[in-house]
This record gives C-alpha cells, sequence and structure tokens, in this order.
C-alpha cells in the first residue's frame, strides 16, 4: 500500500470586472492598459489576484475596482457573472478568476492605479471586434458579460437606471438600441413598453424633443421584473453598423 500522500494542486484565485456603461447613446466597457507582464501593454478587464487568503471575493473586486479604476462601491451595483480555470489562461500558472459584471449609467472617467498603466472607455463593438486583442481570455469573458447585460434588459426594469428620473418613450428606446445593438421600430417599441404593466408610469408635463414636438414623459414603475418579458428581436440590423 502506497503511503504517498495527496498534495493539492497549487491554484491562483483571481478576480475579472465587466464593467458597461453608456456614454453618447452607445455601450461602452471598462478596460485598462496592463503595464506589466505578461501582456505588458495590452488590453485588458481590471481585476487582480485576492491579497491574502482570507480576502472575500466581492471584497477583492471592489478592491481592484478602486486600485485599477477609481471607482467606489457606491458607484455601481456587482454582480457575479462566472469562473472561467481554463489551464492555459494565464501564462503565470493555474489560475482560476471570478469574474463579476456590472451595469451602471453615467460612470466617470477612470483614474488607473496600481499594475494598469492606463484606464479607458472602450465601445463594446470596438473591443469585441477582435481589433483590440484583449489579455487572457477577456474578449470571452467580455462577450459573456454583454449576453448577461442583454438579457437582463429583456426580464427586468434596468434599462430605466440608465435614464434621468423622468424620461421619453423614445430615450428609454435609445437604452436598449445601445445595449442591444439594434434599431427598433419606434411602433413596436412603444406598444410592447405599454403592454407590461407597472414597468413604467406617466410622469406629469410633457417635453419638447429635438424635432420640436412634445413628448411625453414616464419614470419608473414599481414592477423590478417584466412579465411579458422585453424579448431582444432576432435577425435585425446591428446599430452601429446600420
Amino acid at each position: 500500500m502506497s503511503d504517498d500522500r495527496w498534495v493539492p494542486p497549487t491554484v491562483l484565485v483571481a478576480v475579472d470586472l465587466v464593467i458597461l456603461t453608456l456614454r453618447s447613446s452607445r455601450l461602452y466597457v471598462l478596460l485598462i492598459e496592463r503595464g506589466i507582464e505578461p501582456f505588458q501593454g495590452a488590453l485588458a478587464l481590471p481585476g487582480g489576484f485576492l491579497s491574502h487568503e482570507k480576502e472575500d471575493l466581492v471584497a477583492a473586486a471592489h478592491r481592484e475596482l478602486a486600485e485599477e479604476a477609481g471607482l467606489g462601491p457606491d458607484q455601481l451595483h456587482l454582480e457575479q457573472l462566472g469562473f472561467y480555470g481554463a489551464p492555459d489562461r494565464d501564462p503565470r500558472g493555474r489560475v482560476v478568476s471570478a469574474a463579476y459584471l456590472a451595469i451602471a449609467p453615467r460612470l466617470p472617467e477612470p483614474v488607473a492605479g496600481t499594475d494598469a498603466s492606463g484606464a479607458c472607455w472602450i465601445p463594446v463593438t470596438q473591443a469585441l471586434a477582435g481589433d483590440a486583442q484583449l489579455a487572457f481570455d477577456h474578449e470571452q469573458i467580455l462577450s459573456d458579460g454583454v449576453d448577461r447585460a442583454r438579457e437582463k434588459l429583456e426580464r427586468s426594469a434596468l434599462a430605466t437606471a440608465f435614464c434621468g428620473p423622468t424620461f421619453t418613450i423614445a430615450e428609454l428606446q435609445d437604452v436598449y438600441e445601445a445595449v442591444w445593438g439594434m434599431r427598433l421600430d419606434p411602433r413596436n417599441f412603444y406598444r410592447k413598453v405599454q403592454s407590461v404593466e407597472g414597468f413604467i408610469v406617466p410622469a406629469g408635463p410633457t417635453r419638447k424633443t429635438e424635432g420640436g414636438r412634445p413628448a411625453r414623459l414616464f419614470r419608473p414603475g414599481p414592477r423590478a421584473t417584466l412579465h411579458p418579458p422585453m424579448i431582444r428581436p432576432r435577425g435585425q440590423a446591428d446599430k452601429e453598423t446600420a
């Protein structure tokens, strides 16, 4: 009988952050320029290793967000996106990453820190076009995060958080078009929005649009989940290329 004792493998744990926001009616992701090897000079999602063995994953995510992008926990809400642990995803060894997603409106310009030599907002379409050559497996993580964001707009009232206290149907449609990456028919969109009871409610006076016509104002309603859901149309032209 062998007396060899099992030795646990050495696995490092990291966190990666997919931070999405709207800027000029387009969906942007926060990327940092790596200041150290591996992939020095390449664009990557904000993130890093746990600082010590007792650090909680969510605490590590908030710490990395503050260190690499200058964003505090009161500026956005994080939710877990998934785990990524392919054996060859990091040349430094076996690294398992817990990815987190945050979707928030009107986030400020980031401030790079620690091992990041720069931080900036990049249009999602550009980041996923292949030209950016994101470090590690961050293109896959970003793609998964965008898919999650699109699903959340289908089944939750998240879109209203990107608008002001009051908004027009057209402004709400801009949010859906930016996140979904496609143009929507205004008449169909208006009908679908109005069919979801408690999604939005009238908010008093009208507002003049760019064309000079008055538009009705709305505010978020009491419903957090959408039933029926706002299902994303399939097969329509992409907003960025149409």
